[in-house]
């Protein structure tokens, strides 16, 4: 198996969770006090009932909330038993300065999150 970009490789600071399936990561409304990176699993992000993104490994969320200090806008759930890494500010600000591409790639997703909802709201 192929290891990960440099930029998704653990730090010694960075904080593991594992959640169970279908158990509750964090819900809307709650602080945006980290971004998570998923090791293992798959995690939903819903807003209300409404499935928005399935994630698997090496895919992160949670970011935005964590770039404009705002409380959560969707749930995120374990769809399958997972192994979560947490990115704390401090962590995620490190990464960001002293790792470029880590920067890049949390905009290019967030780009290509916001054209997805763009698309669906313009679809009605």
């Amino acid at each position: 198996m192929a290891r990960p970009p440099a930029y998704l490789q653990p730090m010694s600071s960075d904080k593991f969770k594992s959640f169970k399936a279908g158990e509750t990561i964090f819900k809307k409304g709650d602080p945006g006090d980290a971004m998570f990176l998923i090791k293992s699993g798959q995690v939903e992000i819903l807003v209300g009932d409404k499935l928005v993104e399935l994630l698997g490994p090496e895919e992160f969320f949670g970011e935005m909330a964590l770039i404009d200090h705002q409380p959560r806008s969707a749930n995120a759930v374990a769809q399958s038993d997972c192994e979560i890494e947490v990115i704390a500010d401090k962590q995620f600000l490190f990464r960001v300065q002293e790792m470029p591409y880590f920067a890049l790639k949390v905009m290019k997703v967030m780009a290509q999150r916001l054209r997805q909802t763009t698309a669906r709201t313009m679809e009605g």
